[in-house]
């Protein structure tokens, strides 16, 4: 048995990191894009955390949520277990790196740690949202691994600190985050766009796009008109639905006769402001209108003076037409104690809530001396050094922090009122402001009135209030942009395999050209979009196949995946409707990735079968044992061809109604249990593309995948008859 470590040899050991792979998409770990970290781990390799002294209680006293880790014994405090009765730094590195991105706002996820065939270098998996945060985590993860092995001190508040900033930085913003859960939920693909928040949802003719909560049907003649508050105002009058009366003023004397006119009191805002800054409500004296006026100047191009409405502001989020959610704000007060300044109190009083705080984790900001509440006080006579006195209430914000649910209290009338008003504006999504004293009332009864209509509303009132529901906000965007039944989907054919996977794509995608469908198609021999090279270049790759799903004007994607594109990439796609494996060569491996044997690279190429969609079709070589294997991993319909009609398990596969491409008396044959329909001479398809066996086996593949997708035997038997290895290859005029 080996002794304890001790920690002088500690000191001299270290975790090696041999090298990052971004794996992008579904990979041979996980259906989520990671990280594949080769590390060496040299002598601890003789040192499995038992034997580290105090490793587990400094662990666990460093990050008390591996508790909730459950690891291969899939129970609370699993991974703990593991680590108590003894495991090495690779599972350990994969764990507290998964603790990491969970500390710093993001759920850890998927996680791995193998051993390769070199002592000590393993592979540890980890689920990757985000290449940048994840390459962090993993750092961070290194280094404090390695102070709980050598017992030093590790600033973990600072490493957190900074893995959250990066999450800041490079993540989804909360808005288009849960419209992105939202959409996966339903099991909708999305492909981010940008390093920001444009995000496509579905793929190819079948996508919608976002960007935070505006989407492609919202107008930018409708996003100008909800910025213009003075129109935005004209048009939801002419329809009926109550506004505040005002008008835009000149300067602060005019601002002044606007309010006369008007009627006190009054609130001054910018003409194209947001954000409700420099909006300023309740003034009923010359000196606070002027001042107001001033600072709201600076904020818009101009400044609007309208009827005060008494009531607590409420904003209501339109989707299609619907109300989907509504939040109310809360006035802040303070109570004088005789002895504090307002300063002061507003700090112990308003700030210590711990439900303020500026990050987005917060549902109420913390409160601010800013122009609008300075001049709230200097109506009530105080100033932000004042001392109120004992039991005095003073007002500090009259609006603001609109994060109290009050969905369920919406008046239908006031529904009905503020769904016109985002249709008067012409917005699909809406940030509805409303003054009211009871939301739970029509609007007229109370001269209550919409104030504005914005678009790109933030959601985030809506998915952390202050107090009340949680409402399924980004649910409920998704469910407009794909209604029920549609998931966004084009066909997506992906092939893999040894050899031939390169002339199968070609004569799919032909295929597909028949059908009438625009075709995008990444391979070897390039990238085409239908009957347009693109380029010529090798584009069997994850760069090439996302330009694919992400043309709008492709209906069915084509995309050859080799097994070193798999592993050092993975796969462009979540799912596929058809996947073809054309064979597996025990040869052809990649001992640089570790992939060394036969058994690793049906690993690797299972990928592909793993991701056919349930209503989908997987298209296996019958003749090849190792990827006759993978027929129990399809979640969908399993389709064989072979030219060997014979086979056991195509026989049993027909006996059971399934169906199959064969090659039977001299002929390419579509067989579906006993029926049989002949397509094609195998003498003239070997005149036509050659005499190698393989390329039989190639047409067989194609002709199945084609048929998966519904084309139909008749034209699979017009197109076979007229495909040419001309034609493959681009010269002919179906690639023109």
């Amino acid at each position: 048995m080996l002794a304890p470590l001790p920690r002088a040899a500690v000191m001299k050991k270290d975790i090696e990191i041999l090298g990052i792979t971004h794996l992008r998409g579904p990979n041979l770990w996980t259906y989520v894009p990671a990280l594949e970290v080769l590390i060496d781990i040299g002598e601890l390799e003789d040192f499995p955390s038992n034997l580290i002294p105090g490793l587990y209680g400094r662990l666990s006293a460093w990050l008390p949520g591996l508790v909730e880790h459950r690891c291969s014994y899939d129970e609370r405090g699993g991974f703990l277990r593991r680590l108590e009765e003894g495991t090495w730094p690779g599972h350990i590195l994969e764990h507290v790196t998964l603790e990491l991105q969970t500390l710093a706002g993001l759920p850890g996820g998927f996680g791995r740690a193998r051993e390769t065939s070199t002592r000590g270098v393993y592979k540890v998996v980890i689920h990757a949202h985000h290449e940048d945060i994840t390459r962090a985590a993993v750092l961070s993860g290194r280094d404090l691994l390695m102070a709980a092995i050598e017992d030093r001190p590790y600033d973990l508040d600072a490493a957190v600190s900074e893995l959250r900033d990066l999450v800041d930085r490079r993540w989804l913003g909360p808005s288009t985050a849960c419209i992105v859960e939202a959409a996966e939920a339903r099991k909708i693909p999305f492909v981010r766009l940008n390093d920001g928040n444009l995000v496509q949802l579905g793929y190819g003719a079948r996508q919608r796009r976002i960007w935070t909560a505006e989407t492609d049907s919202t107008s930018a003649i409708a996003e100008g008109i909800s910025r213009d508050k003075d129109l935005t105002k004209q048009l939801l009058s002419s329809c009926g639905i109550p506004v505040p009366e005002g008008r835009l003023v000149k300067d602060a004397a005019d601002a002044w006769e606007a309010a006369c006119e008007i009627g006190l009191p009054v609130v001054i805002k910018p003409y194209d402001g947001n954000h409700g800054r420099g909006v300023f409500t309740n003034l009923s004296t010359r000196e606070a209108v002027e001042a107001a006026w001033t600072v709201a100047r600076d904020e818009g191009s101009g400044v609007i003076v309208e009827r005060f409405v008494p009531g607590l502001e409420h904003r209501l989020l339109v989707v299609g037409g619907k109300v989907v959610a509504a939040a109310r704000g809360e006035a802040a007060w303070i109570t004088g104690d005789g002895r504090s300044t307002i300063r002061e109190l507003i700090e112990s009083q308003l700030n210590t809530d711990p439900r303020r705080g500026s990050s987005e984790d917060f549902p109420l900001n913390p409160v601010r001396l800013d122009s609008a509440a300075r001049l709230e006080l200097s109506q009530q006579g105080f100033d932000p050094e004042s001392v109120p006195a004992d039991g005095l209430p003073v007002l500090i914000q009259r609006n603001g922090n609109v994060a109290f649910d009050v969905t369920d209290l919406v008046h239908p009338k006031v529904a009905a009122r503020v769904a016109l008003a985002a249709r008067v504006v012409g917005l699909d999504i809406a940030g509805v402001d409303v003054v009211a004293e009871d939301i739970s009332r029509p609007l007229e009864e109370q001269r209550g009135a919409i104030v504005e209509v914005n678009a790109g509303p933030g959601l985030l009132m809506h998915l952390k209030p202050a107090e009340g529901s949680p409402r399924p906000v980004g649910q409920a965007i998704v469910d407009n942009l794909f209604p029920e039944g549609d998931l966004g989907r084009i066909p997506v054919v992906g092939i893999t395999g040894s050899k031939g996977k390169t002339g199968v794509a070609r004569i799919i995608s032909y295929l597909l050209q028949l059908a009438g469908r625009q075709v995008g198609l990444a391979c070897t021999d390039g990238l085409f979009f239908d009957r347009r090279a693109i380029d010529r270049e090798d584009a069997a790759r994850f760069d090439a196949a996302r330009r694919v799903l992400v043309n709008r004007n492709v209906e069915a994607a084509v995309i050859e995946n080799g097994p070193r594109a798999i592993v050092t990439e993975g796969l462009a796609y979540d799912r596929c409707a058809v996947g073809v494996v054309t064979n597996i060569d025990p040869d052809a491996v990649l001992p640089e990735h570790y992939i060394e044997t036969p058994r690793h690279l049906f690993t690797v190429m299972r990928t592909q079968i793993d991701v056919v969609l349930p209503d989908g079709v997987g298209v296996l070589n019958a003749r090849d044992e190792r990827v006759a294997e993978m027929a129990e991993l399809c979640d969908g319909e399993v389709l064989w061809f072979s030219t060997d009609p014979a086979l056991p398990i195509v026989m049993a596969h027909r006996a059971a109604g399934g169906r199959a491409v064969l090659v039977k008396d001299g002929w390419v044959t579509l067989a579906t249990g006993a029926a049989e329909i002949p397509l094609a001479a195998v003498d003239a398809i070997r005149a036509a593309i050659g005499d190698d066996g393989l390329h039989i086996e190639n047409v067989l593949a194609a002709a199945g995948a084609a048929w998966a997708l519904g084309v139909a035997p008749e034209l699979i038997r017009a197109a076979v008859g007229t495909y040419s290895a001309e034609r493959a290859n681009g010269s002919a005029p179906a690639f023109r």
